[in-house]
């Protein structure tokens, strides 16, 4: 037996883990992940509460609200949740909720018939990852509140006064000290929260974001029936919506369904208005039904018989250009997994089958003439579907690994080891004579292809597989193509290097491209065989030197570099940056110039924050109540702006706004929690280490010698750059064709020096719908994504 101090295994080495020092410790067991999507989880278990409200009929409206400290508040006019003495803990019940793991009233069949909280650590792990959280409790006339910090009370539940109305108020922090990122994504939770609106028909949600001033209200009088109506807005639907509910042994289930003039299957699917992602048994039971009802009804119909010539429509068939929403409500849920990806309850299969079945039997024969689009839609697939394998198997013999088989536009490489292969897919015949010229022919192998590829989003399969560029990359891989016929063992090259110019064309062809593979090889992408080539951006030269340089960030870098040596830059305080320390204060302006830019996106002028910058303090968000604001009024006078501070009470508490008014009359409301968000601190953390290092914030810059300029630090950087710019060429590269072969093999294909990207899924539900927004068949969707998006753009390329 060993002994020693390391080896040690009593009692002592038990760790127990008190109240929620378990999730704090363990956060992605609870949540799924630390990253955003953890963190948009946090919203969706204390919105998930007041939708349980809702399904109990107590609840009819939720507010949601982002604030500027990236704080979040979610209120609803339900119950309240109950403030008496719980029997077993000696505290109040909203303070055992907030703080105990499976506690709540989701395990009570009286509390909630249905809920989406099964495991009732929701609200509790909210609480246990937020750096702090408060409760308001609206119920039998009294208001309540308490204050919790990374889980744990700051106080007892106390009385705030008296009250109309029921309902709870949460609002949270979440811990900058366990999440990667505190950015909340308004599109993200915006999509969640319109699903949750059409789930809940008559349930209004409202989702304020005062970051940006963005803000919708969601209500959904028509319920999933028109959650369809909106999925297939831009589509023709080829016949009136079909809808449908039941309930059996306590488990509602509720669908609609239209079949669309397109190609592209969408069925979402849904469990106690959790979104089931990967579907489950309530899926699996839709299906089946569908397919056995259309089936039925051909076999009940005699022309439809023999036109079928007695051959069933496979399932495939029967969903092709389908859209359709599947809810269902059930007592008691098992998911996998907190994250509540797909349903495991094996008798829904069962009931979701039968009413499905019954309704639409129902449906169909009163309305034969929409059963007999259907169908013929149904078998149109089936043929195309026929058109298809024959297609495959055309491309499959012409893909033999004879190279004799393999596309004439191919380069091919010498070596027949997939590990050692590499296939270039290049833009054009330009570039693609110049990559040919410029590779080593014994490992990479270059594909030309012309024009801009099919958009296989758009397509049906066999009409993809007529394409003469996909047949000839898919011929080139050699794994064939489609979900049975794919044999990657047989893959050609396990580099697989998409190469395109670095203008508007060539990153639509490489959209293109990237489609192509997720929706046909997604398999390959996971394995890591796909790549994105990263050919310089730019070229610098000069009589003296050549250099290639492959982004923006890295042509700062090098700027820099090239500048530092030649100039000096002075304060007024007497310092002196030469070398390194000029390189070390340009990036920290850039640092701070950043901030400002993200600031702007949040309707706060450059001006007025830079007034909160350049103030000798920092301002914090109970500092308007502390010291009124005597200092800060008559600095920001001086600047063109007056202040007023605002108290606001309501149910989620007492807030302070504080208005800047210029001289021109435009008023900017901000809330004083903005000066704790990290925003405002790292900005003012960032400007006053220059500050202090440099004695001020005034520069002056000397080459030689003598004085060049001077200025603030903005000044100084623009100054800096034009310095390092002089007796220097940059041109910018727009086609891989304007480099000849030897420059393209050494800043882009030899692999000593190259960069590549490689290409990988970290959400494929997530990465599916982005595709299918812009690259699928509906305007509409691309629209309001450029409009929501167009603001951001900083270089638009026209």
């Amino acid at each position: 037996m060993t002994t020693g101090t390391g080896n040690n295994y009593t009692a002592d080495s038990i760790t127990i883990l008190e109240g929620l020092s378990a999730v704090r410790k363990r956060p992605a067991m609870y949540i799924g992940s630390t990253d955003a999507r953890g963190l948009h989880h946090l919203v969706y278990e204390v919105v998930d509460n007041s939708i349980d409200e809702a399904m109990a009929g107590f609840c009819s409206k939720v507010v949601v609200k982002l604030h500027l400290d990236n704080s979040v508040t979610v209120s609803d006019n339900g119950r309240g949740i109950p403030v008496d003495m719980h029997p077993k803990e000696g505290r109040p019940a909203v303070e055992v909720v907030m703080t105990k793991l499976h506690a709540g009233g989701k395990f009570d069949n009286n509390a909630y018939k249905v809920s989406g909280g099964l495991h009732g650590v929701g609200v509790s792990c909210v609480n246990a990852l937020s750096e702090w959280l408060e409760v308001r409790v609206k119920r039998d006339g009294q208001r309540y509140g308490q204050r919790y910090a990374r889980g744990v009370p700051q106080e007892d539940l106390r009385v705030l006064g008296a009250s109309e109305g029921h309902g709870t108020t949460v609002r949270f922090k979440p811990d900058e000290e366990i999440f990667e990122t505190n950015q909340f994504s308004y599109e993200t939770l915006r999509k969640r929260f319109e699903e949750l609106s059409y789930l809940n028909r008559g349930l209004e949600i409202e989702f304020i974001d005062e970051r940006s001033g963005e803000s919708h209200t969601f209500f959904a009088e028509g319920g999933i029936r028109q959650f369809v109506k909106d999925l297939n807005s831009g589509e023709t639907g080829i016949h009136p919506i079909v809808a449908g509910e039941g309930k059996t042994d306590g488990v509602v289930v509720d669908f609609a369904l239209q079949y669309n003039a397109g190609y592209k299957e969408n069925v979402l699917t849904f469990a106690n208005n959790i979104r089931t992602k990967e579907g489950g048994t309530h899926l699996a039971g839709f299906k089946t039904a569908l397919t056995r009802a259309i089936n039925g009804y051909v076999k009940g119909q005699a022309d439809l018989t023999k036109k079928m010539k007695g051959t069933a429509l496979s399932g495939d068939d029967v969903r092709e250009g389908l859209t359709a929403v599947v809810s269902v409500k059930l007592p008691q849920p098992q998911f996998e997994g907190q994250t509540k990806t797909k349903l495991g309850n094996s008798e829904i299969a069962g009931i979701v089958a039968g009413i499905v079945y019954d309704r639409l039997n129902v449906h169909f024969e009163e309305n034969p003439k929409d059963v007999r689009l259907i169908i013929d839609k149904a078998v149109d697939a089936a043929r195309a579907r026929d058109a298809a394998r024959r297609a495959k198997e055309l491309v499959r013999r012409k893909g033999a690994l004879s190279d004799n088989a393999l596309p004439g536009k191919l380069a091919d490489c010498q070596s027949k080891d997939p590990a050692l292969s590499e296939l270039f897919i290049v833009e054009g015949d330009s570039a693609g004579g110049s990559a040919k010229q410029g590779r080593d022919p014994s490992t990479q192998a270059i594909l030309p292809l012309r024009g801009k590829i099919l958009n296989t989003e758009r397509t049906r399969f066999d009409k993809m597989l007529a394409n003469k560029e996909v047949k000839a990359l898919i011929t080139a891989m050699g794994a064939g193509i489609g979900e049975d016929d794919t044999d990657y063992d047989k893959l050609r090259y396990h580099k697989i290097v998409i190469m395109t110019d670095a203008d508007v064309d060539g990153a639509h062809i490489r959209t293109l491209l990237l489609t192509f593979f997720f929706r046909q090889y997604q398999k390959l992408i996971e394995s890591g065989y796909l790549y994105i080539a990263q050919p310089p951006l730019y070229r610098a030269h000069n009589s003296r030197m050549e250099r290639f340089i492959k982004d923006d960030a890295e042509l700062n870098n090098f700027l820099l570099t090239r500048v530092s040596e030649d100039v000096e830059v002075r304060t007024p305080g007497g310092c002196s940056f030469k070398g390194t320390d000029i390189v070390r204060l340009m990036r920290s302006i850039e640092t701070v110039a950043a901030r400002i830019r993200d600031v702007e996106t949040a309707g706060i002028s450059r001006e007025l924050f830079l007034g909160f910058l350049e103030y000798g303090e920092r301002i914090t968000p109970e500092w308007f109540e502390q010291h009124d604001g005597n200092g800060l009024r008559p600095w920001l006078a001086g600047r063109g702006y007056s202040m007023t501070a605002e108290l606001e009470s309501g149910d989620e508490g007492d807030r302070t706004f504080v208005v800047f008014e210029n001289t021109n009359g435009h008023r900017t409301r901000i809330g004083a929690e903005f000066f704790g968000s990290r925003m405002y601190r790292s900005s003012w953390d960032a400007l006053e280490a220059i500050r202090s290092e440099c004695g001020g914030l005034s520069f002056t810059l000397d080459r030689k010698g003598e004085t060049v300029g001077e200025g603030d630090m903005f000044d100084l950087q623009r100054m800096v750059f034009e310095e390092a710019r002089r007796g220097l060429n940059i041109q910018r590269y727009k086609g891989l064709g304007e480099m000849n072969p030897e420059q393209l093999w050494v800043t882009t294909m030899n692999p000593e020096n190259r960069t590549l990207l490689q290409v990988s899924i970290e959400d494929a539900e997530e990465a599916s719908d982005a595709f299918e927004q812009l690259m699928g068949d509906r305007v509409e969707p691309r629209r309001e994504f450029i409009v929501r998006n167009a603001l951001a753009v900083q270089e638009l390329d026209i």
